[in-house]
């Protein structure tokens, strides 16, 4: 697991490539955010918005995490969970056939005030379509070690 020290302020890595079914857009809608234009074809087209059946945003949400994941199992990453996110924002839909992939920004690297033997790190995360459209915007905070102890 990466500590506190090796989170350099400013750092940026994009990763991951997940490719969005129909299939899975509706089987995520019909467990967790059940909206007609999530479900159907006809829905999705006859709303202004959207067009065509898209992905919930917090399947998108999922997908980003997924996609976090693996990279970190990838790189010896992970870390000791979150407290919470200060943004989440879905300037865009996912929709079916779209591909995706993540760009991280450390934007702080602190110790904790309270817990000393905890770093806090403060990440803007950036989902974005194989257009290079940003789909998902998500400030988040994980904790990790201040040393490899």
């Amino acid at each position: 697991m990466k500590t506190l020290g090796e989170y350099v302020v400013g750092a940026r890595e994009r990763f991951g490539a997940h490719r969005v079914t129909r299939e899975e857009v509706i089987d995520f809608a019909s467990r967790f955010d059940p909206q007609p234009f999530h479900l159907d074809d006809a829905a999705g087209a006859a709303n202004p918005i959207f067009g065509r059946l898209s992905a919930s945003g917090w399947h998108t949400a999922a997908m980003t995490m997924r996609m976090i994941v693996d990279h970190a199992r990838a790189n010896g990453g992970f870390s000791l969970g979150s407290p919470g996110m200060d943004e989440l924002r879905w300037p865009k839909p996912a929709y079916p056939d779209d591909v995706l992939s993540v760009e991280t920004e450390i934007l702080e690297a602190r110790q904790s005030h309270s817990r000393p033997e905890i770093g806090l790190i403060k990440t803007r995360i950036l989902t974005r379509n194989q257009n290079d459209e940003i789909v998902l915007i998500m400030v988040s905070t994980i904790l990790v070690p201040v040393t490899a102890d």
